[in-house]
Protein backbone atom coordinates (compact mmCIF):
# COMPACT_ATOMS: atom_id res chain seq x y z
CA UNK A 1 0.00 0.00 0.00
CA UNK A 2 1.22 3.72 -0.60
CA UNK A 3 2.43 5.86 2.06
CA UNK A 4 1.62 9.76 2.45
CA UNK A 5 3.97 12.62 3.54
CA UNK A 6 2.30 16.02 4.51
CA UNK A 7 3.99 19.05 4.59
CA UNK A 8 2.62 22.74 5.15
CA UNK A 9 4.01 26.39 5.49
CA UNK A 10 2.28 29.55 5.74
CA UNK A 11 2.97 31.99 2.81
CA UNK A 12 4.02 30.77 -1.26
CA UNK A 13 7.74 32.43 -0.14
CA UNK A 14 8.54 29.81 2.60
CA UNK A 15 9.91 26.72 1.47
CA UNK A 16 8.56 23.35 2.13
CA UNK A 17 11.89 21.22 0.99
CA UNK A 18 13.19 20.82 4.86
CA UNK A 19 9.99 19.30 5.87
CA UNK A 20 10.34 17.24 2.62
CA UNK A 21 13.63 16.11 3.05
CA UNK A 22 12.94 14.89 6.76
CA UNK A 23 10.23 13.10 6.15
CA UNK A 24 11.92 11.24 2.64
CA UNK A 25 14.98 10.63 5.34
CA UNK A 26 12.18 9.23 8.02
CA UNK A 27 10.08 7.07 5.15
CA UNK A 28 13.43 5.71 3.87
CA UNK A 29 15.50 4.64 6.84
CA UNK A 30 12.49 3.73 9.45
CA UNK A 31 9.82 2.24 7.67
CA UNK A 32 11.53 1.17 4.50
CA UNK A 33 9.13 2.79 1.56
CA UNK A 34 10.28 3.18 -1.82
CA UNK A 35 9.60 6.58 -2.99
CA UNK A 36 7.50 4.81 -5.91
CA UNK A 37 5.00 3.98 -2.94
CA UNK A 38 5.11 7.51 -1.52
CA UNK A 39 2.44 10.45 -2.35
CA UNK A 40 2.79 13.68 -1.00
CA UNK A 41 0.53 16.36 0.15
CA UNK A 42 1.64 19.84 0.66
CA UNK A 43 0.01 23.67 1.96
CA UNK A 44 0.93 27.08 1.89
CA UNK A 45 -1.81 27.73 4.50
CA UNK A 46 -2.71 28.64 7.83
CA UNK A 47 -2.51 25.76 10.23
CA UNK A 48 -5.28 26.62 12.33
CA UNK A 49 -8.25 25.16 10.76
CA UNK A 50 -8.34 22.12 8.27
CA UNK A 51 -9.89 23.73 5.07
CA UNK A 52 -7.03 22.88 3.61
CA UNK A 53 -6.62 21.25 0.20
CA UNK A 54 -3.69 19.55 0.51
CA UNK A 55 -4.54 18.27 3.76
CA UNK A 56 -8.29 17.03 2.91
CA UNK A 57 -6.41 15.39 0.16
CA UNK A 58 -4.28 13.00 2.37
CA UNK A 59 -7.77 12.61 4.54
CA UNK A 60 -9.48 11.40 1.46
CA UNK A 61 -6.45 9.22 0.35
CA UNK A 62 -6.24 7.73 4.27
CA UNK A 63 -9.93 6.96 3.74
CA UNK A 64 -10.46 5.30 0.22
CA UNK A 65 -6.48 4.39 -1.17
CA UNK A 66 -5.49 2.32 1.81
CA UNK A 67 -2.68 4.47 3.00
CA UNK A 68 -0.36 2.73 4.60
CA UNK A 69 1.72 5.71 6.54
CA UNK A 70 1.06 9.33 6.98
CA UNK A 71 4.32 10.97 8.21
CA UNK A 72 4.51 14.63 9.05
CA UNK A 73 7.91 16.52 10.24
CA UNK A 74 6.33 17.83 12.90
CA UNK A 75 2.92 18.43 15.06
CA UNK A 76 2.35 22.07 14.29
CA UNK A 77 3.00 21.51 10.46
CA UNK A 78 -0.28 19.14 11.08
CA UNK A 79 -2.23 21.27 13.46
CA UNK A 80 -2.24 24.59 15.70
CA UNK A 81 -5.59 23.11 17.37
CA UNK A 82 -5.57 20.30 19.54
CA UNK A 83 -9.11 19.31 18.71
CA UNK A 84 -7.94 19.29 15.07
CA UNK A 85 -5.05 17.13 15.89
CA UNK A 86 -6.81 14.60 18.31
CA UNK A 87 -9.64 14.31 15.78
CA UNK A 88 -7.15 13.39 12.55
CA UNK A 89 -4.78 11.01 15.03
CA UNK A 90 -8.18 9.22 15.53
CA UNK A 91 -8.97 9.23 11.65
CA UNK A 92 -5.78 7.77 10.18
CA UNK A 93 -5.67 5.41 12.50
CA UNK A 94 -9.45 4.41 12.77
CA UNK A 95 -8.69 3.56 8.72
CA UNK A 96 -5.75 1.37 9.72
CA UNK A 97 -2.91 3.37 9.17
CA UNK A 98 0.02 4.74 10.97
CA UNK A 99 1.04 8.48 11.61
CA UNK A 100 4.37 9.58 12.05
CA UNK A 101 5.70 13.09 13.27
CA UNK A 102 9.44 13.06 12.66
CA UNK A 103 10.94 15.83 14.73
CA UNK A 104 8.89 14.88 17.43
CA UNK A 105 9.55 11.51 17.47
CA UNK A 106 5.61 10.35 17.65
CA UNK A 107 4.00 7.52 16.10
CA UNK A 108 0.29 6.05 16.49
CA UNK A 109 -1.28 3.20 14.90
CA UNK A 110 1.32 1.02 14.24
CA UNK A 111 0.62 -1.42 16.87
CA UNK A 112 2.91 -0.05 19.48
CA UNK A 113 0.72 1.52 21.82
CA UNK A 114 2.11 3.94 23.99
CA UNK A 115 0.90 5.75 26.51
CA UNK A 116 3.51 8.52 27.15
CA UNK A 117 3.58 9.16 23.00
CA UNK A 118 -0.37 10.31 23.91
CA UNK A 119 0.12 12.23 26.43
CA UNK A 120 3.14 13.73 24.83
CA UNK A 121 1.26 14.27 21.34
CA UNK A 122 -1.72 16.15 23.96
CA UNK A 123 0.92 18.62 25.41
CA UNK A 124 2.70 19.61 21.82
CA UNK A 125 -1.09 20.00 20.42
CA UNK A 126 -2.11 21.95 23.62
CA UNK A 127 1.16 24.36 23.40
CA UNK A 128 0.99 24.84 19.33
CA UNK A 129 -2.94 26.33 19.86
CA UNK A 130 -1.48 28.20 23.03
CA UNK A 131 1.08 29.50 20.34
CA UNK A 132 -2.04 30.83 17.90
CA UNK A 133 -4.03 31.89 21.13
CA UNK A 134 -1.49 34.22 22.01
CA UNK A 135 -0.88 35.78 18.84
CA UNK A 136 -4.66 36.45 18.12
CA UNK A 137 -4.35 38.09 21.80
CA UNK A 138 -1.54 40.12 21.16
CA UNK A 139 -4.01 41.03 17.77
CA UNK A 140 -6.89 41.90 19.34
CA UNK A 141 -4.91 44.06 22.02
CA UNK A 142 -2.89 45.62 19.30
CA UNK A 143 -6.30 46.66 17.81
CA UNK A 144 -7.50 48.01 20.78
CA UNK A 145 -4.11 50.40 20.64
CA UNK A 146 -5.00 51.32 17.07
CA UNK A 147 -8.66 52.49 17.93
CA UNK A 148 -7.46 54.78 20.34
CA UNK A 149 -5.29 56.90 17.33
CA UNK A 150 -7.27 59.93 16.24
CA UNK A 151 -7.28 58.93 12.52
CA UNK A 152 -8.21 55.56 12.68
CA UNK A 153 -12.27 56.26 12.17
CA UNK A 154 -11.24 58.17 8.70
CA UNK A 155 -8.27 56.51 7.26
CA UNK A 156 -8.11 53.22 5.65
CA UNK A 157 -7.35 50.07 7.55
CA UNK A 158 -4.13 48.77 8.04
CA UNK A 159 -2.53 45.50 5.56
CA UNK A 160 -4.27 42.54 7.08
CA UNK A 161 -7.31 44.13 8.13
CA UNK A 162 -10.89 45.00 7.27
CA UNK A 163 -13.25 47.27 8.67
CA UNK A 164 -16.93 46.12 10.12
CA UNK A 165 -19.20 48.57 11.40
CA UNK A 166 -16.24 51.09 12.59
CA UNK A 167 -14.66 47.79 13.95
CA UNK A 168 -11.19 46.33 12.90
CA UNK A 169 -11.08 42.67 12.22
CA UNK A 170 -8.26 40.24 10.83
CA UNK A 171 -8.83 40.16 7.12
CA UNK A 172 -8.72 36.58 5.07
CA UNK A 173 -4.84 36.97 4.48
CA UNK A 174 -4.03 38.14 7.72
CA UNK A 175 -2.13 35.01 9.11
CA UNK A 176 -0.22 34.93 5.48
CA UNK A 177 0.48 38.75 6.25
CA UNK A 178 2.08 38.18 9.77
CA UNK A 179 4.59 35.28 8.66
CA UNK A 180 5.55 37.47 5.41
CA UNK A 181 6.17 40.79 8.32
CA UNK A 182 8.06 38.63 10.06
CA UNK A 183 10.42 36.89 7.55
CA UNK A 184 11.31 40.86 7.21
CA UNK A 185 11.80 41.65 10.23
CA UNK A 186 14.49 38.35 10.63
CA UNK A 187 15.95 39.54 7.44
CA UNK A 188 14.90 36.33 5.34
CA UNK A 189 12.94 37.98 3.26
CA UNK A 190 13.17 41.50 0.99
CA UNK A 191 10.40 44.44 1.78
CA UNK A 192 10.19 44.25 -2.39
CA UNK A 193 9.27 40.40 -2.44
CA UNK A 194 6.92 41.22 0.78
CA UNK A 195 4.97 43.85 -1.29
CA UNK A 196 5.13 41.13 -3.68
CA UNK A 197 3.84 38.20 -2.42
CA UNK A 198 0.92 40.03 -0.40
CA UNK A 199 0.04 42.05 -3.47
CA UNK A 200 1.45 45.54 -2.13
CA UNK A 201 3.26 48.25 -2.61
CA UNK A 202 6.83 48.76 -0.26
CA UNK A 203 5.56 51.79 1.28
CA UNK A 204 2.44 49.81 2.68
CA UNK A 205 5.21 47.55 4.31
CA UNK A 206 6.99 49.99 6.35
CA UNK A 207 3.87 51.57 7.28
CA UNK A 208 2.75 47.46 8.75
CA UNK A 209 6.41 47.10 10.25
CA UNK A 210 5.86 50.81 11.84
CA UNK A 211 3.02 49.29 13.53
CA UNK A 212 4.26 45.76 15.28
CA UNK A 213 1.77 45.54 17.40
CA UNK A 214 -0.96 44.71 14.97
CA UNK A 215 1.07 41.87 13.90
Amino acid sequence: MPSAIYARVSTAEQNLDRQLNSCHSYVDNKLGVSLDDLEVYRDKSTGTDTARSGYRDLMDAVETEGIDHAVVHEISRLARSLQDLERTVSRVTENGAAIHFVRDGLSFGDGKERPMHRLQMQMLGAFAEWQARVKQMNTKEGIAAREQEEDYHHGRPPLGFEKDDGQLIEGQQYDQICAVLDMVNKHQLSKRRAAEELGTSRATINRALEREHLY
